[in-house]
This record gives C-alpha cells, structure tokens and sequence, in this order.
C-alpha cells in the first residue's frame, strides 16, 4: 500500500459546484484538480475532501440496492498500486466488499466494511 501524508474523505453531495463554494467560502479550502458538476476536490492543508454528485461513480447503487447518499457514506480512501491484487487479499482474509471494482475516469474503486460496518474506499488512481 503507498504512503501518503494526504487524508482523503470522500463526501456525497447534493450539489458539487455549492459544496465546493461552501468549503472554500466558509473554511478556507482551495479547488484542486478538475472541477466538474459530477465530482470535484478540495483541498485544506494535508486534508483533500473528494466531493462526489449524484452523476459520479461513488453515488452508483450497490448490488444490494443501498444507494449513497448525503449524510451516509462517508468514506476515507486507502491508495493502492494494485487495486485487483489488495481486494483479492482482502476478500481472502474474509473481509465484506460493498461492491466489485468500479472503474471511472478518475481511477478504479471499490468499497468495503471496516469490523464496524463503516466503508473504506480502495483507490487505485488512473495512470
């Protein structure tokens, strides 16, 4: 897995160009990398909150029919080289996935409960 001093926290919004006007607005976080109505970024020294719309591959249903949305699906995002290799690590130690991987222009993803029931995003980015 790589190392990074960045946390990622990946936030389900209603309305990605307001969310992004808000966190700049009110707390001082600056837009960093493509901004678009689907998804965006912001950026507040080493925190990067990942604002994802309703159009985005985070807010896709997952196979059980549980749709993300505000307020539920918080996540933070753990970097890996080999996203096919860390989930199939992970479902041998018996580890519950939400879903299969999700690939988007960003990256491929996948989500996955924590002992607790919380998600955990698995995140191998593009390139």
């Amino acid at each position: 897995m790589s190392m990074d001093s960045t946390v990622r926290v990946r936030l389900i919004v209603k309305d990605v160009p307001a969310s992004v006007a808000f966190y700049a607005g009110h707390f001082g976080f600056s837009p960093e990398g493509p901004q678009s109505p689907a998804f965006s970024a912001v950026r507040n020294g080493n925190l990067l909150l990942l604002l994802s719309g309703a159009e985005s591959s985070a807010a896709r249903p997952m196979p059980d029919g549980r749709v993300p949305e505000p307020g539920g699906w918080t996540r933070f995002q753990v970097i890996v080289e080999d996203i096919e290799a860390e989930a199939a690590k992970l479902r041998a130690a018996g580890i519950t996935f939400r879903n299969e991987i999700i690939r988007g222009p960003g990256g491929a993803q996948t989500v996955l409960d924590d002992p607790s029931g919380n998600p955990v995003e698995l995140f191998q980015p593009a390139g």
